[in-house]
């Protein structure tokens, strides 16, 4: 009996097959040859069943920024019966005037070997072999986009089961400001990777309404129950989920200065626009990103709001406490 492909290696494998082809994959060439949908072809899951996940793939996958393209007929682009999937590998390639010095290029071979032992599993190699011996033109894949998929918190493989089998969870969440947990009882729809932090969308039972917790929030261990929901909740959640997130962001907007050439200016660049007195970065949480500028020390000083002024200054005294050892 052919050993069970988890979801997240099912992603892995399908990110592989459709960055590594240039000309694309339609979705028989996917369903029938990439690790995951393989083998629950061969253990009798409907034609329907696995496109029903493959569409639910593609979601997840540009929910966590994978520019999945869809090549259509030419002649009728809405036709889609015969379309071609890929992922553009310019997407993934450092610009051509970009100089390494010899140090440097062997910091990159040395993380680059470690990287493709960890992030490229047999499963997505068989898939690769496969897919070449169905004349499909495929090139070795970019290494360094399983860790984006891979690295998780603690509640990931337990809420993601979950939604894969549609079932309710209940857990201890914190909320930000508050000192007591509370339970959540939540039919997880998505799991959505945003500002480099996991989080599961949903719809909470006590409110019932689509609500977003940061995994990092929930405290101690995620309990699955016997309560199904309709699967086809899922459908458009990460969507929806990401939306929310980027509208909650963009009504939390800090003004920061940074020192350029630091991390500091590197991370927090990447997601912000440029200010007359330094850089505007929209957050989510203001703990959470408090915790964040923290970390930078004295490479990031936060102008306002004055709030997260607060809850950083707070950190850095709490560290400097515990320094000199006057913390209690």
């Amino acid at each position: 009996m052919a050993a069970k492909i988890t979801p997240e290696e099912r992603l892995l494998s399908l990110v592989v097959a459709l960055v590594a082809t240039e000309q694309g994959l339609t979705k028989q060439a996917i369903l029938s040859s990439v690790s995951g949908y393989r083998e629950s072809k061969e253990s009798g899951s409907s034609a329907d069943a696995l496109e029903r996940m493959f569409e639910r793939d593609k979601e997840s996958l540009r929910a966590l920024g994978a520019p999945i393209e869809t090549i259509g007929d030419h002649a009728d682009p809405d036709d889609l019966r015969e379309a071609r999937y890929r992922i553009p590998k310019t997407e993934y390639e450092l610009p051509a005037d970009i100089e390494f010095t010899a140090a440097e290029l062997a910091l990159l071979q040395l993380a680059g070997g470690v990287w493709s032992r960890s992030s490229m599993s047999d499963d997505a190699r068989a898939a690769l072999r496969k897919l070449r011996a169905l004349g499909n033109a495929v090139d070795e894949p970019i290494l360094g986009f399983a860790p984006s998929i891979t690295v998780r918190e603690a509640a990931f493989p337990v809420l993601r089961d979950a939604i894969e089998n549609a079932v309710a969870v209940e857990f201890s969440y914190l909320k930000p400001g508050d000192d007591v947990t509370r339970i959540r009882h939540v039919q997880p729809l998505a799991l959505i990777e945003y500002e480099a932090r996991w989080h599961v969308f949903g719809i909470d039972r006590h409110a019932q309404a689509e609500r977003t917790f940061l995994l990092s929030r929930i405290v101690g261990d995620v309990v699955v129950t016997t309560e199904g929901f309709d699967p086809a909740l899922r459908e458009g959640a990460g969507e929806r989920g990401r939306q929310g997130l980027d509208a909650h962001a963009q009504r939390n907007i800090a003004l920061i200065e940074v020192h350029p050439g630091t991390e500091a200016a590197l991370r927090l660049g990447r997601r912000s626009t440029p200010a007359e007195q330094g850089i505007h970065v929209p957050f989510v949480d203001v703990h959470v990103f408090a915790d964040e500028l923290a970390s930078y020390g004295p490479e990031a000083r936060v102008v306002s709001p004055p709030e997260l002024r607060d809850e950083v200054v707070r950190r850095l005294e709490r560290a400097a406490a515990r320094h000199d050892g006057t913390a209690s």
